[in-house]
């Protein structure tokens, strides 16, 4: 070790700590519901773990048992609900010093880690498709996801809008594909779509006026017909394929919609040039 290597060592042990000690420790409401959605994300995982579990101990074959992805997609619900309002709550009362890093941390839980588990059961177990392939996608779904948040924090947009897909949309739109498709080549492209997607430049833009109402319906809806489906599985698949299929036309169609805006402006800033 050198001298200069000891000095900032020494340095660096004598540094002052940074911000309100006492108060880092201190939780807030809005830390509570980042709490629950770590949690709720954690939960789903051992859903999954569970039903691997119990039937390879009966059977010594698994099947993905839709009771059990159900399960998981309420538990990963709640925990989108747990970080829809953790903000608000956030804003509305006291935040924490440690706020922000608990709510990136629960999002790589519950929006990252579950779903892309959530792959691996669904397609870990099947001939139709490479088990590399499967733990590929589910691993490009998580970096990206661990990616997206950090950028989150460190870059903001000149327009103010989210740069690439948020990851709880992310989320949403990779448990839609497995819960619509059978494990295929395909299913996995659109997983790997959806990560380039959270990692990618194109702008979503933040719901504002008549948009936030028209998205945030949309969001209800689809919700709704998850929730139907969960709650009421032998009702038929139906509901769960209109709900997952609105939630992937919803993603695909937000950049379709910005290209198409970008392209508008340049021909405009054309026209006024010439």
């Amino acid at each position: 070790m050198t001298t200069a290597d000891a000095g900032g060592w020494q340095a660096a042990e004598e540094e002052e700590p940074r911000g309100p000690v006492g108060k880092a420790f201190r939780l807030s409401a809005a830390d509570s519901l980042s709490l629950g959605n770590a949690l709720c994300g954690f939960l789903a995982v051992c859903v999954l773990a569970a039903s691997a579990i119990n039937s390879l101990r009966t059977d010594g074959d698994f099947t993905p048992a839709p009771s059990y992805f159900a399960t998981a997609v309420v538990l990963l619900l709640i925990g989108a609900t747990c970080d829809l309002f953790d903000g608000l709550v956030a804003r509305r009362f006291r935040a924490s010093a440690m706020g922000a890093e608990l709510d990136n941390l629960a999002d790589v839980i519950s929006f990252g880690f579950a779903p892309a588990f959530m792959v691996v059961i669904w397609g870990g177990f099947t001939s139709e498709v490479p088990f590399a392939a499967v733990v590929t996608a589910a691993a490009a779904m998580l970096v990206a996801g661990v990616v997206r948040l950090a950028r989150f924090a460190c870059v903001k947009t000149k327009s103010g809008d989210f740069m690439g897909l948020p990851i709880p949309m992310g989320a949403m739109t990779v448990i839609s594909i497995v819960l619509l498709f059978e494990p295929s080549v395909w299913a996995l492209l659109g997983v790997l779509g959806v990560a380039w997607l959270m990692v990618s430049r194109i702008e979503y833009p933040k719901p504002k006026g008549q948009l936030a109402a028209v998205v945030l319906a949309w969001i209800m809806v689809n919700v709704a017909f998850l929730t139907f489906w969960v709650a009421w599985p032998e009702g038929g698949d139906m509901p769960i394929k209109i709900g997952a299929a609105m939630q992937i036309a919803l993603v695909a169609a937000i950049p379709l919609r910005m290209l198409f805006y970008k392209r508008e402006l340049r021909r405009e800033a054309t026209r006024v040039e010439q």
